[in-house]
C-alpha cells in the first residue's frame, strides 16, 4: 500500500532544496520567445535529472528554447510513465529584475512561480525521493518532457509530445493545482487566430484620399469577433492584441489582431472557427486593403476518460490521507496534457502546488501546499510502479 504520509515526511526534508531550485529558475527570464533564458532553466533541471541517472536529450527549436527529453529505465516490466512540464513563461525580458522570487509568510511570488517553475522542481525532487526508496523499480520507463513554448500552445512541440504519449501508459501533467485543491480531469479546446491587414500608406493631410487604412478594416471586426463568444455554452472569442500603423500623421498601411478562442469540445471548436472565417470573409472594408487569416485551434479538447477518472480517484484518496482537499475540474485553460488525453492516455493534470491568479502579476502559490502536492504526485508514481 502506498504510504503518502511517509512520502510527505521525506519530502518535507527536501523543501529547502525545492525552494532553492524554484528561486534560481524564477529569477531567470524565460518567456516563450527568450531561448537563452528557457535553456538556462532547462539546464538546471537537466543537471538534476542526469544526476539521477536519466538520459537527457535536447533538441533546439528555432526562435525558442530546447525540447528536453529525459528518460530512465528503472528495469521493471510495468507501466510507462510520462511526466509533462514546461520551462517557458508568459513574461517579457526584464521581468525577473522587476519582480523577483519572494516569500511573504505562506505566499511565494515571482514570474512563473506556479506556472510552472516550482512545480517542476517539486516533481524532480519527488522522483529522486522515490528512486532512493526503490519505488520506481516496477516501472518500465519514466520519461520527463520539458516543453519550451507551451505558453503559446506548443505549436512546434505537439508532434513530439504526441509521439511520446503514444508510448506511455499514463501521463501526469504539472500545471498548477487550483485553489482549494482542484485537479484537472478535462479541458476544452483552445485556439489562436491571427488576422493581418495590409493597406496603403499616405500622408493624412496632403494625400489622405490616396491611403487605405488597415487599422480601420480590422477595427470594424473587433466587436463582431468578440460577440462570437457564448459563455453560457462554454464558448469565448477574445481579441487580445490589436496593433497597427507607423505614425499619427500616416494612414496605417498595416495592422494585426490576435484572437483567443475557447470551446468545450472539438466539434464546437470547428463550428466557432468556421464562424470566424465567415465573418472575416464577409467583412466590408476599403477594397485596397487585403486581409490574411492564419491559425486555428492549437490544442484539442481534453476528454475525461475512465483512466483519468481512476487517476483522480487515487489522487483524491492520497489527498484525504494527507488532510488536504481534492476535487475534479474541467478547465477552459490549455495544457500539453490535452495532447495525451486526446490519444486515450489516462492523464491527470493540475498536479503542481496550489496556485492563485496564474499568469498575472499577482500570481502566487501556497508554500505549505508544496509538500502535500509533491506527496500526492509521488503516490501516483509509486502506485503505477506497483501495478495499481
Amino acid at each position: 500500500m502506498t504510504d503518502v504520509t511517509r512520502y510527505a515526511t521525506l519530502l518535507d526534508r527536501e523543501l529547502p532544496s525545492i525552494l532553492g531550485m524554484a528561486e534560481r529558475t524564477v529569477n531567470i527570464d524565460s518567456g516563450s520567445y527568450l531561448p537563452d533564458g528557457v535553456n538556462a532553466v532547462i539546464s538546471i533541471w537537466a543537471d538534476m535529472l542526469r544526476g539521477m541517472g536519466f538520459e537527457v536529450q535536447r533538441t533546439p527549436l528555432p526562435g525558442h528554447g530546447d525540447q528536453m527529453t529525459a528518460r530512465l529505465a528503472p528495469g521493471g516490466n510495468g507501466k510507462r510513465l510520462l511526466v509533462l512540464g514546461h520551462a517557458d513563461t508568459v513574461w517579457p525580458s526584464g521581468i525577473a529584475a522587476e519582480w523577483p522570487f519572494a516569500r511573504d509568510g505562506n505566499r511565494l511570488t515571482g514570474p512563473g512561480i506556479g506556472d510552472m517553475k516550482t512545480n517542476v522542481a517539486m516533481a524532480l525532487h519527488a522522483l529522486r525521493m522515490l528512486q532512493a526508496e526503490g519505488a520506481l523499480a516496477g516501472l518500465a520507463s519514466v520519461t520527463v518532457l520539458v516543453v519550451p513554448e507551451e505558453e503559446i500552445g506548443s505549436p512546434l512541440s505537439r508532434a513530439w509530445i504526441e509521439a511520446e504519449a503514444r508510448q506511455a501508459d499514463l501521463c501526469l501533467t504539472l500545471e498548477p493545482c487550483r485553489p482549494d485543491g482542484g485537479l484537472v480531469v478535462g479541458r476544452g479546446a483552445v485556439g489562436a487566430v491571427y488576422l493581418s491587414a495590409t493597406g496603403v500608406t499616405a500622408h493624412c493631410g496632403a494625400a489622405r484620399e490616396k491611403g487605405a487604412s488597415a487599422v480601420a478594416a480590422l477595427a470594424a471586426l473587433v466587436p463582431a469577433l468578440d460577440a462570437l463568444g457564448d459563455p453560457a455554452n462554454g464558448l469565448s472569442a477574445t481579441v487580445g492584441i490589436f496593433r497597427g500603423g507607423d505614425a499619427r500623421q500616416v494612414v496605417p498601411g498595416r495592422a494585426e489582431l490576435h484572437l483567443d478562442l475557447r470551446a468545450p469540445d472539438d466539434a464546437a471548436a470547428s463550428r466557432l472557427l468556421a464562424e470566424v472565417h465567415a465573418l472575416v470573409a464577409a467583412s466590408r472594408h476599403d477594397p485596397r486593403v487585403t486581409l490574411a487569416l492564419r491559425g486555428g485551434f492549437t490544442r484539442p479538447a481534453f476528454p475525461t476518460h475512465s483512466g483519468t477518472e481512476a487517476l483522480f480517484a487515487r489522487a483524491a484518496s492520497f489527498a484525504a490521507a494527507l488532510g488536504v482537499p481534492a476535487y475534479p475540474v474541467v478547465s477552459r485553460g490549455g495544457s500539453d496534457g490535452s495532447f495525451a488525453a486526446r490519444l486515450g492516455v489516462p492523464t491527470l493534470d493540475g498536479l503542481g502546488p496550489v496556485t492563485h491568479e496564474t499568469c498575472s502579476r499577482r500570481e502566487w502559490i501556497e508554500a505549505d501546499s508544496i509538500v502535500p502536492r509533491a506527496a500526492i504526485l509521488a503516490g501516483l508514481v509509486a502506485a503505477a510502479a506497483a501495478g495499481d
